[in-house]
């Protein structure tokens, strides 16, 4: 788990990552780019990259943020109803204003993800039963009713399809022009740096955080705007990404241990080595086809979830 290994993965699986496609462009003809294989790097191959790299990084610390702010190992965008309520504003969005630009798009998004994990914080604060595995199961279900919700007005209002299209994690639209809303999530973990410290004194419990003298919560309200702002643009951007933010975190803590800052640049690389791993297997696979991030991502992040449940039963946690 050292920065130095994660920091070569990241850097062999990008090359990698850039070469594979149904166009056959070679490290050779780095030497000598045609014009259309240059259009193909620029436009299509780069941006893919960088959106793989910036979502799996951003995604990954907003399940660390969620986890140390609920105190909760299995809570996450996905476990949470945060990626459900973001795409309900899409939904919503689209219900409202016909022609939305993007931008319009991530800022109802954004309230919806917002309010979404807010309420889902709430009946974290009112459940007595505060088992490790029994707060997602919540999360799931709010989520779920959260999904009813748009697939019903989706259905009413002849929207089905589009709603579809950000249940499904993508990075094969991804193209120069459609990516860069992805790049608010970088001054959002800049931020995240700055406020690790705090987080992780919030995370011991609002009685402590105020005996140390810490504004429990602006602190908890500013983890959740940034979980909320990344959360809507990757949804818009690429889509879902199911069990991320669940899975680099824990198995980051089970090296790093529960401090914050000395655990977000692992989770960040971690979390983009895993994505660029699961895209280029989804590339090769069914080769000159590909398989959606979302299930590469959701198959292996369901199965590294089993094992940490089994793990957390099996060590009594």
């Amino acid at each position: 788990m050292k920065k130095r290994y994660l920091f070569t993965a990241l850097i062999a699986l990008s090359v990698t990552s850039i070469f594979i496609g149904v166009k056959d462009i070679s490290p050779l003809d780095l030497f000598g780019l045609r014009e259309d294989q240059a259009q193909i790097l620029l436009v299509s191959r780069l941006p893919r990259l960088i959106s793989i790299i910036m979502a799996g990084a951003s995604m990954s610390i907003c399940g660390l943020i969620m986890q140390q702010l609920s105190r909760n190992k299995f809570v996450s965008p996905t476990t949470a109803g945060t990626l459900d309520s973001a795409r309900l504003g899409v939904l919503v969005s689209l219900l409202l204003f016909t022609s939305a630009s993007p931008l319009q798009k991530m800022i109802v998004a954004f309230a919806f993800a917002l309010i979404g994990t807010f309420v889902f914080m709430k009946i974290l604060d009112r459940i007595k039963m505060k088992d490790s595995i029994f707060i997602p199961l919540v999360g799931l279900m709010f989520g779920n009713i959260i999904t009813s919700i748009s697939t019903f007005f989706a259905y009413k209002y002849d929207l089905i399809q589009n709603i579809s299209s950000w249940l499904q994690g993508d990075f094969s639209m991804i193209m120069k022009g459609r990516y860069e809303l992805l790049y608010i999530s970088i001054p959002l973990l800049i931020l995240a740096y700055l406020y690790a410290n705090k987080f992780t004194v919030a995370g011991m419990g609002e009685e402590f955080s105020k005996n140390l003298g810490l504004n429990y919560k602006q602190v908890v309200n500013v983890g959740l705007i940034i979980v909320a702002l990344v959360t809507s643009s990757v949804v818009l951007t690429v889509g879902t990404i199911p069990f991320l933010g669940l899975i680099i975190p824990n198995i980051v803590s089970l090296y790093m241990g529960d401090h914050l800052k000395k655990s977000l640049a692992h989770t960040a690389l971690l979390g983009a080595v895993f994505v660029l791993f699961c895209d280029i297997l989804g590339r090769i696979i069914i080769y000159p086809y590909e398989i959606s991030i979302s299930l590469t991502v959701g198959v292996i992040g369901s199965g590294i979830f089993a094992y940490l449940l089994m793990r957390r039963q099996a060590h009594g946690g």
